[in-house]
């Protein structure tokens, strides 16, 4: 979060880094957004209406829209859409888990992150289902004692993170305004904690801590595949924006393309 040490921040000189991408809006189940919305066509489904690919889609984003909550409404009327018809039960992964010391909202934000060959953002988890992630991974609630107050902060930073991390990767995909001028959109995304990149691991051999946290997000490009690498180190305090993580976010070196990107951009840091 915050400054990124290989971010393009040169990229402004070129001609094609005027470009603005487009940033994310309220839901579309807002009264405001009840036309049909236009925007560029490897976004939108298909025209024989056929529902988007969802191999590469995690299964909590296909509802994921019942549980954003829209600015003009109130929270009390969501909760009739909570119960899931087939078994008039939440969805499992919005459930209290067994023991849980205090409830946690279900609530879920829309990101500004496009998901792609959809016309949809991708929707961030509630306190509940991060809740949840994190008893499946082994944590414990006695063992740290955290109060719901924690969870909201932790869902506020984790939510800042991901923003971040896109707003670093549109500085890279401005180089290729051009060729993509309706702008990227993310495909997948993987966390790779324990799988240091060669960056991170020469940064440490130069006496430079590790980074606590890795994820390699796959983006869309017009039909074209891009990976990125995004490494997270520790910044200190958490500011009032809830940022305090520093990122550092690069193209992957595995096409020509990239490592170009990646030349030109150490070019301009370096003479600038």
């Amino acid at each position: 979060m915050g400054l990124s040490a290989s971010s393009p921040a040169a990229a402004e000189q070129s001609p094609n880094a005027s470009r603005k991408y487009q940033t994310a809006s309220a839901p579309s189940e807002c009264p405001m957004h009840q036309e049909k919305m236009s925007g560029c066509p490897m976004h939108k489904k298909t025209a024989d209406h056929r529902t988007e690919n969802t191999d590469d889609v995690p299964a909590h984003q296909e509802r994921a829209y019942e549980f954003v909550a829209c600015p003009v409404k109130s929270g009390a009327s969501q909760m009739k859409d909570e119960i899931d018809p087939s078994n008039m039960m939440p969805p499992p992964n919005q459930q209290p888990s067994p023991g849980q010391p205090f409830p946690l909202s279900t609530v879920r934000e829309e990101s500004s992150i496009p998901r792609a060959h959809s016309d949809k953002k991708w929707v961030y988890p509630s306190e509940q289902m991060f809740w949840n992630a994190m008893l499946r991974k082994g944590w414990r609630w006695k063992d740290d004692d955290i109060t719901s107050e924690d969870m909201t902060n932790i869902i506020k930073i984790h939510n800042q993170n991901n923003e971040q991390a896109w707003k670093e990767i549109l500085k890279w995909e401005a180089l290729h305004a051009v060729e993509c001028p309706c702008g990227p959109a993310l495909m997948r995304f993987g966390g790779k904690a324990k799988e240091y990149s060669p960056r991170a691991r020469i940064r440490s051999w130069m006496g430079y801590e590790l980074p606590f946290d890795r994820h390699d997000w796959i983006v869309d490009r017009c039909g074209k595949e891009v990976r990125y690498v995004i490494d997270y180190y520790d910044g200190g305090a958490v500011d009032k924006n809830y940022q305090f993580t520093i990122l550092d976010v690069r193209p992957a070196l595995d096409s020509l393309s990239a490592v170009w990107d990646r030349v030109k951009v150490a070019w301009w840091r370096w003479t600038s």
